[in-house]
């Protein structure tokens, strides 16, 4: 309540200090003059505004003498006296009233801090979504055309001189014999290691031919003799240049001709044993007589009476001279372009002409177990002692005969029935000689010619025989 009463009290000494001051302005004569014509609201203005003599003649405002100074001009009228204005009077000051007693105006409001703001609990960002990014199609490389590389001209190596090796003399590896070999079974071994010196290795005979089979040095494996083309063996049986077999029986003592060309020439001494009751009498081969350029061998197995293993029955006779050799395996005796080699100790031996021919030559018995079975007729004097052949021809002409050699003919027709049991072959006209050492069959063709001086050679002694082919090629193995 003070303050307001304080104010007005000054606000009323302002009005008195201030209207005294008011009143004396107004009663100046000056202040009033300076308002009236010379202001340019009275005649003068407009006497100054439409004077072409000077714009700027006549009272400029606040000087009346203002516009005539310079100029000649007419003389100003005569001022026309205006009586002062009333003196304006002023009200009196407002009487003095007495403040109006202060309102009691309640207390303000006792402060109380804002609540908290509720806590902002920030809402998670909406997941973002990678857009997948716009397939890329590789454009395709541009073609490349490769430069040919520049000719390569290759220098020429300089000239090797290679060092002779030092001669390699390999060891032999010692023989190596097959454990458990079957009973009474022969070994045999490669008889040319000169030509196949990995074959050194012997192995017994199979058990279906014990002591007719040869080491076949290109395989380095036993072969039996009677199952090769051209085999004699049995009774006999053949196995022919063309691979049939059949059965030629011919007769007991009497000599045939197996093979018979223009330089070679071979004949067969068979024999046999009278049996009662069978239909023909079982023979073999016993001995054989090869005729060429003028020479003859003979090669067949003697008479015995009681088989023993060790003991040699073998017998080579060469234009009538007795083969020696010693009793070892490998032993071998030459003569020009003959030779003979031992394939075992003992009744074995390879007989070979280069370039003509090859022939093994083994002697077996016939046992009392195979006598019983066959009703051969075997006694005690007489074991029946034959050989078993194998044959291997190098050089035969188209016009070949014989019981065998008719069978290596390139136009060879096998006219037997080769589905039998037992196909024979007949004609034993055609094939008889007249002796082991005669080359003079109906079909003979050894010395036509001229090379009619060529014997066979022969011995006291028939040999049986047993036919099969070589180790190296076709051939007659003959065996019983």
């Amino acid at each position: 309540m003070v303050e307001p009463a304080r104010w007005a009290l000054l606000l009323l000494l302002g009005v008195a200090l201030l209207v005294p001051a008011a009143l004396a302005a107004g009663n100046t004569p000056n202040g009033n003059k300076g308002n009236d014509g010379n202001n340019g609201n009275d005649g003068n203005n407009g006497k100054n505004g439409n004077d072409g003599k000077n714009g700027n003649g006549g009272n400029n405002g606040n000087n009346e003498n203002n516009g005539n100074h310079g100029n000649k001009s007419p003389p100003p009228p005569s001022p026309v006296y205006s009586p002062p204005p009333p003196p304006r009077s002023s009200p009196p000051p407002p009487a003095y009233s007495p403040p109006p007693p202060p309102r009691s105006s309640p207390p303000p409001p006792a402060y109380s801090p804002p609540p908290p703001p509720p806590p902002v609990v920030p809402s998670p960002p909406p997941p973002v979504v990678p857009s997948p990014p716009p397939p890329v199609v590789p454009s395709p490389p541009p073609p490349v055309v490769p430069s040919p590389p520049p000719p390569v001209v290759p220098s020429p190596p300089p000239p090797v001189v290679p060092s002779p090796p030092p001669p390699v003399v390999p060891s032999p590896p010692p023989p190596v014999v097959p454990s458990s070999p079957p009973p009474s079974s022969d070994v045999v071994s490669c008889t040319n290691t000169t030509r196949y010196p990995t074959c050194t290795t012997p192995a017994y005979c199979p058990r279906n031919c014990p002591h007719s089979c040869h080491m076949d040095c290109a395989t380095c494996k036993p072969v039996c003799d009677c199952n090769l083309p051209g085999a004699v063996c049995q009774d006999p049986r053949f196995i022919g240049g063309d691979g049939n077999t059949f059965y030629f029986h011919g007769r007991r003592d009497r000599d045939f001709c197996l093979l018979s060309d223009t330089n070679l020439h071979i004949n067969a001494h068979f024999i046999g044993n009278h049996v009662p009751g069978l239909k023909r009498d079982p023979t073999w081969v016993q001995a054989v007589a090869v005729l060429f350029s003028g020479h003859r061998l003979y090669v067949g197995a003697r008479k015995t009476a009681v088989w023993d293993d060790d003991s040699d029955r073998l017998v080579v006779v060469f234009d009538g001279e007795t083969v020696q050799l010693q009793r070892a395996k490998h032993a071998r005796w030459e003569r020009d372009t003959l030779s003979v080699t031992r394939t075992k100790a003992v009744n074995g031996v390879l007989v070979e002409l280069d370039g003509v021919f090859k022939i093994t030559a083994s002697v077996v018995p016939i046992t009392k177990e195979d006598s019983r079975v066959h009703r051969y007729g075997v006694t005690d004097d007489d074991c029946l002692a034959h050989l078993d052949l194998a044959f291997r021809f190098y050089s035969l002409t188209d016009d070949v005969h014989g019981v065998l050699g008719q069978t290596y003919r390139s136009n060879y027709v096998n006219r037997l029935d080769v589905s039998a049991k037992m196909p024979v072959m007949g004609g034993e006209k055609q094939f008889t000689s007249s002796g082991l050492f005669a080359a003079d069959c109906a079909v003979a063709r050894f010395g036509l010619t001229g090379d009619n001086n060529a014997v066979a050679v022969a011995t006291d002694e028939l040999i049986d025989v047993k036919c099969s082919t070589g180790i190296d090629g076709v051939g007659v193995v003959c065996k019983k």
